[in-house]
């Protein structure tokens, strides 16, 4: 093999190797950027540092919870079926806006999930709260046990109390 082949076969190889480390520090910039976003979106909403990080901790725990879910703000996730927005630390509301064609649920720790398609999920709700079952006029939503039997199930256009803790699975539609 020529010194020139030889050469330009090292470049490849050297190329192969350094291109997924490269990659690899691009993918973390962004995600570093992302969470620097995200951190500074918290401190625009009023929180502390503290609150700020509690907040993040209570977003990558349902991250873990949720394997299919991804992070777009600095207290929303895209989760599948729609979005979960955590209550941030000294924030919580009782109100509970749901758009036309959505079921909405907020739990009883101000966490509210909002789905807007069609599906069987995986529910992490906690305690007493409300839901906006706001889909078209009689679209039914079921709510199931651990077991997948179903728990009870509701007709849009409704709003109600519930306890969420025994809720595992939901099918909006």
């Amino acid at each position: 093999m020529s010194l020139r082949k030889l050469a330009a076969v090292s470049s490849a190889i050297a190329a192969l190797v350094a291109g997924p480390v490269l990659a690899g520090n691009a993918s973390a910039t962004t995600i570093g950027s992302q969470q620097a976003a995200y951190a500074q979106q918290a401190h625009d909403a009023g929180l502390t540092n503290s609150q700020a990080a509690q907040l993040q901790r209570k977003v990558d725990a349902a991250l873990a919870r949720q394997a299919d879910s991804r992070q777009i703000g600095a207290n929303k996730l895209a989760i599948p079926g729609g979005t979960l927005t955590l209550a941030a630390p000294g924030k919580f509301s009782a109100a509970i806006a749901c758009s036309n064609g959505h079921l909405c649920i907020q739990d009883g720790q101000g966490s509210t999930w909002d789905y807007y398609y069609c599906g069987y999920y995986d529910f992490y709700g906690i305690g007493d709260g409300v839901f906006n079952n706001n889909q078209t006029s009689g679209t039914r939503a079921r709510f199931y046990n651990s077991n997948g039997s179903e728990r009870w199930s509701n007709v849009a256009k409704a709003t109600g109390t519930a306890s969420w803790t025994p809720v595992y699975h939901i099918r909006p539609c």
